[in-house]
């Protein structure tokens, strides 16, 4: 594949790289998908076992094709994976698997009337595109673990949410949750079965329902409107959650405050802020003893194999919409709070996707017209 050229490449294989490429097909534009996994769906069979998704499966489907399942149930991670392959093979997209990107280089060459283009660096050899669509996801490219970490005893087991299966990983003695939105959360929630288990980390707020409630299929749509049009980009009460759910976390969904005590978790508002005698250290001097610490600290938000660069003061890509303005050609899809709150879920990517191939399918109808003057000789 080494050299093939290609008006638009998408990074990444999630439903947010396959949302773009459905819209692309629509406009009748060439593309591929490239993907370092195995098999589409796999960055969701590798979270925990008991994962399920926080919005209903009539909320969860991508552009062209509902979510196989009955409308009020929550569909877990295998079930996911499954539909997003699934959906890839409906529709016919282009993907390659087992492609891993590791640099994408603006391509500055003069060509095109000044448009330059992209150099896609893979494993497999060089990719080149006018266009690039970083579709990574919410995650990032890698788990963040705090650096003090190393410094543990080497007897205490350390998980990140993203190795982390199920309570059984974990041996006897009591659990560290590091981490409380909503994935600390649930992992806490779990391991309290089996496990005295401490979760320790900023409070981020919960929603006031109870997701699985009767009561609360009536509330859904609303909530929905909220999260899709009320919580963006474009209103104050948006930006500042933006900011909140970046920097912090989101709210409890699933579980809360009040099944955690039934559970038995102590729930602590204090940050692990390093380690004293092997053993962690909360910022108010508490020393938690643990045999195990599950680390639900997020993941770390790399852009550094983009050139040049392309993030602001906060890490986050300078795009708006998904459009890296400074950077023309580059896109983004399947960022934490894109557009939206509804951005980070599987319902919200569709809508994304169409603002990032309807600006692509216009680039490239403005170049091709440019390209035709450019061609056609100064009449004398």
């Amino acid at each position: 594949m080494n050299g093939e050229r290609y008006e638009t490449v998408v990074v990444g294989a999630g439903q947010a790289g396959l949302a773009v490429g459905r819209e692309l097909a629509r406009r009748g534009r060439e593309f591929v998908i490239v993907d370092g996994s195995g098999r589409i769906g796999d960055g969701w069979r590798s979270h925990w076992d008991s994962l399920r998704l926080y919005s209903p499966a009539r909320y969860d489907g991508l552009p062209g094709m509902r979510f196989p399942a009955p409308g009020w149930s929550f569909p877990g991670k295998d079930e996911v994976a499954d539909y997003l392959e699934a959906y890839a093979e409906r529709f016919g997209l282009p993907v390659r698997t087992g492609v891993r990107v590791t640099r994408l280089v603006r391509a500055d060459t003069g060509d095109r009337n000044g448009s330059g283009g992209w150099t896609v660096g893979t494993d497999r050899g060089r990719l080149l595109a006018e266009n690039a669509v970083v579709a990574t996801g919410t995650f990032g490219r890698g788990p963040y673990v705090p650096p003090f970490a190393a410094r543990l005893d080497p007897r205490i087991v350390q998980l990140h949410s993203c190795e982390y299966r199920n309570e059984r990983q974990l041996p006897d003695g009591p659990v560290l949750v590091v981490g409380a939105s909503h994935s600390g959360a649930d992992v806490a929630y779990e391991v309290a079965g089996r496990h005295r288990t401490v979760l320790c980390g900023r409070d981020t707020g919960q929603i006031p329902l109870t997701l699985e409630a009767r009561s609360t299929r009536l509330a859904f749509p609303v909530l929905w409107q909220l999260a899709d049009r009320v919580l963006t980009t474009a209103t104050p009460l948006g930006r500042r959650m933006r900011g909140e759910v970046r920097t912090h976390g989101g709210p409890l969904l699933r579980v809360k405050a009040a099944d955690l005590a039934r559970a038995g978790v102590e729930r602590v508002p204090e940050r692990m802020t390093g380690v004293r005698d092997g053993m962690p250290l909360l910022d108010g001097g508490r020393v938690v003893e643990a045999a195990s610490v599950v680390w639900c600290t997020g993941f770390r938000q790399d852009f550094g194999w983009i050139d040049p660069p392309v993030t602001g003061p906060d890490g986050w890509p300078r795009e708006h919409r998904g459009v890296a303005e400074d950077a023309p050609g580059l896109y983004f899809c399947g960022l934490a709070f894109q557009r939206a709150f509804s951005s980070m879920l599987i319902g919200g990517a569709g809508r994304d996707a169409a603002v990032v191939a309807k600006h692509i399918a216009a680039r490239e109808r403005r170049l091709h017209r440019a390209d035709r003057r450019e061609r056609t000789p100064a009449a004398v």
